[in-house]
């Protein structure tokens, strides 16, 4: 399978911004989350089911530790190649892999978090490739409480889906049960133009995904 574009989705409901690493106001930054807590607990009486299962989203930019309430992640760096390696298999492309070395942890129990999509400047989003099995990505080890979990996840796409992207990462979705207003993060990959040129004229010819992030 080549590119896999998603249909396009609804606006998300963006959450009060949280980012852990930086200098907090105290007792107002504690009363601010309480209130606004509270705020979305009183709106999801109001909500239909399909709006219920819209997620909620918190945003961040590369580099930054994204607080998602249950997990915080952080993108720590974005790279390209014309092929990928994964265990014993060498997998090519006639577009661009973006591989996104990413970090997460968990504030209380441990939790795996789903596969995330590719958010593009012009609303397009992409499912990671399968063409990486789960088992060789962040999403297949287990997200700690107390440490960061490093990992990867890659991408097929084209060079057009590189300036502006936004990676998004959530939690694997139970059955047939719907969680709401489920938590994700929203992360900047800091691909502008000139970064996006450059990517996508000198990708590596392999990406080892067995090398440590």
């Amino acid at each position: 399978m080549t590119t896999t574009e998603l249909p396009a989705t609804p606006p998300v409901r963006r959450a009060p911004e949280r980012r852990r690493g930086r200098a907090a106001a105290g007792l107002h930054v504690v009363v601010g989350l309480a209130l606004a807590a509270g705020a979305i607990w009183v709106q999801s009486f109001d909500l239909t089911g399909d709006e219920q299962a819209m997620p909620l989203t918190y945003v961040g930019a590369k580099g930054e530790d994204v607080d998602a309430g249950r997990f915080s992640v952080r993108v720590d760096k974005v790279s390209t190649a014309k092929a990928v390696k994964a265990l014993d298999d060498t997998v090519a492309t006639d577009q661009l892999f973006l591989v996104v070395d990413a970090a997460a942890t968990s504030p209380r129990t441990p939790l795996h978090l789903g596969m995330p999509t590719l958010l593009t400047a012009d609303g397009r989003r992409f499912a990671a490739t399968d063409k990486v099995n789960k088992d060789s990505t962040l999403a297949y080890y287990w997200i700690q409480p107390g440490w960061w979990s490093k990992g990867r996840f890659v991408f097929e796409v084209p060079a057009s889906a590189l300036p502006g992207a936004q990676a998004v990462f959530g939690l694997p979705v139970a059955g047939l049960y719907t969680e709401p207003l489920p938590p994700e993060a929203q992360i900047d990959l800091g691909i502008d133009d000139a970064t996006a040129e450059r990517l996508s004229s000198a990708p590596a010819e392999i990406f080892d995904l067995n090398e440590k992030p």
